[in-house]
C-alpha cells in the first residue's frame, strides 16, 4: 500500500488517505493538510520506482505507524531519498493514511 502511494499516483494516494490528512514535505511545500495536501501530491506522485529500506511497523489496536528510507526515481530527476514515517488508521477494516512526512537525506 506504501509502496502504491509513491508509484500510482494522486488518485490512488487520495483513496487511502483520509480525508483530513496531515502531510509534512520538505520545504516547500512544507505542512499541507486535508484538500492542501491534492495539488502536491498531483506533481510528486507517480515515481517509476521506489527502493524502501530499513522498514519497521509499530501497531497498536487500529494505529499503524510505518517508518522506512526511501529511494525513488521519476524521468529527468535525480533520485530522490528521504526518511518517511505514515500513519494508518483502521477504519471499519479499511485502512487509511492519516499522516505522512518526509526528512529528505542529502
Amino acid at each position: 500500500m506504501e509502496e502504491h502511494f509513491w508509484t500510482s499516483g494522486a488518485d490512488n494516494a487520495q483513496a487511502t488517505t483520509a480525508t483530513n490528512a496531515v502531510m509534512v514535505f520538505p520545504y516547500p511545500p512544507g505542512i499541507l493538510q486535508g484538500d492542501q495536501i491534492w495539488p502536491h501530491l498531483k506533481q510528486s506522485t507517480g515515481w517509476r520506482s521506489v527502493v524502501m529500506a530499513e522498514r519497521r511497523v509499530t501497531r497498536c489496536r487500529d494505529i499503524a505507524i510505518l517508518t522506512y528510507h526511501v529511494s525513488a526515481e521519476k524521468a529527468d530527476l535525480p533520485i530522490y531519498k528521504a526518511l518517511c514515517a505514515s500513519t494508518y488508521l483502521s477504519d471499519e477494516d479499511r485502512w487509511l493514511r492519516i499522516s505522512h512526512q518526509q526528512t529528505a537525506v542529502t
